[in-house]
C-alpha cells in the first residue's frame, strides 16, 4: 500500500504522479502547560494548553514533468492565508504561479526577501460579465471597485482598500488618484493608476508625482516609502526600465 497525506482536505492520491517515498516516524507533540502559583496554598495549578505546534520534513517524488518550486508556492500560499480548499483550487485553476515574474519566482526559490510588489501578477485578472472590444478608465475603475476582494488578491498580500479617486491639491489644481491602498505587511500607501493604452512615460511621471505627494503630506514616520502600480494595457519595459523610480512598476490587465 502507497505512503499518503491529506492537507488542506486534499488527498495525495488524487494528485497523479506525486509519489509520498518516505512518510516521518509518528511521534506526540508536547503538551502546553500553565503553571500558576496560589499564595498560601502547598503546590501550583496546573493549566492543559493543549498541544505544541511542530513541524516534520516528508519526502516526495514526482513521476511526470512537475514544476516542484509552483508546487511549495502553492503549499506555501495556502499555509500563510489559510486558503480553503475552494480557494486554493481558484488558485491553481487562475494560473497564480504562472503570472509572477522569473525575479520573484528566482526569489521564492532562494528564500529571499520579498518587495510588496513582487507578488502582484500579470497580467492582473480584473473580473466582468460583460464582453468590451474597448473599454475607457471609468469603465475599468467601475470593474475593480465592483470585485474589491479579487482585485486585491491579485495584487498580493496584505493589501488593504482606501478610496478611489482619492483627491489631492497640488499648486492650486486638484489631482485624483485612481486607487489609494496600503499595505498592512509591508507598512506602506500604494498608488494605483489605471491606463488603457500603452504604457509611456506620461504615466510614470504623473504616478510619481502622486506618490511624492502621499510620502510628503499622508504617510507617518512609521511607514516605508509609497509604492506605485500602473495598470495598463500593454506593456513598455523600456520605460520602466529607464524609469528613475524603482518603486514603480506596471501590469498588463485581463478581463475574464
Amino acid at each position: 500500500m502507497s505512503n499518503s497525506i491529506t492537507f488542506k482536505g486534499i488527498s495525495s492520491n488524487t494528485i497523479s504522479g506525486l509519489l509520498i517515498s518516505e512518510l516521518p516516524p509518528i511521534t506526540k507533540p508536547k503538551m502546553r502547560i500553565k503553571e500558576t502559583i496560589i499564595d498560601g496554598v502547598d503546590g501550583s495549578l496546573l493549566e492543559d494548553l493543549g498541544y505544541e505546534s511542530y513541524s516534520k520534513k516528508l519526502n516526495i517524488g514526482l513521476t511526470r514533468n512537475f514544476d516542484i518550486d509552483k508546487i511549495n508556492y502553492y503549499i506555501k500560499i495556502a499555509e500563510e492565508q489559510n486558503l480553503s480548499v475552494r480557494e486554493l483550487r481558484e488558485r491553481i485553476k487562475n494560473k497564480e504561479y504562472e503570472r509572477l515574474d522569473e525575479e520573484t519566482k528566482n526569489k521564492l526559490k532562494n528564500k529571499e526577501e520579498l518587495k510588496v510588489s513582487d507578488l502582484v501578477k500579470n497580467p492582473i485578472q480584473i473580473r466582468t460579465t460583460s464582453d468590451y472590444n474597448e473599454i475607457s478608465e471609468k469603465v475599468l475603475q467601475k470593474l475593480i471597485l465592483e470585485d474589491i476582494p479579487s482585485f486585491l488578491k491579485e495584487l498580493g498580500n496584505g493589501f488593504s482598500f482606501i478610496d478611489s479617486e482619492y483627491k489631492i491639491k497640488i499648486g492650486d489644481r486638484y489631482n485624483y488618484i485612481d486607487l489609494l491602498l496600503y499595505n498592512i505587511k509591508y507598512k506602506c500607501y500604494v498608488v494605483v493608476e489605471l491606463k488603457v493604452t500603452e504604457l509611456n512615460s506620461n504615466h510614470t511621471g504623473q504616478i510619481q508625482k502622486y506618490m511624492n505627494y502621499i510620502d510628503k503630506n499622508i504617510k507617518s514616520i512609521d511607514d516605508n516609502k509609497t509604492v506605485g502600480i500602473i495598470i495598463c494595457k500593454k506593456e513598455n519595459k523600456y520605460v520602466i526600465e529607464y524609469c528613475s523610480d524603482d518603486r514603480i512598476i506596471s501590469r498588463e490587465y485581463e478581463l475574464v
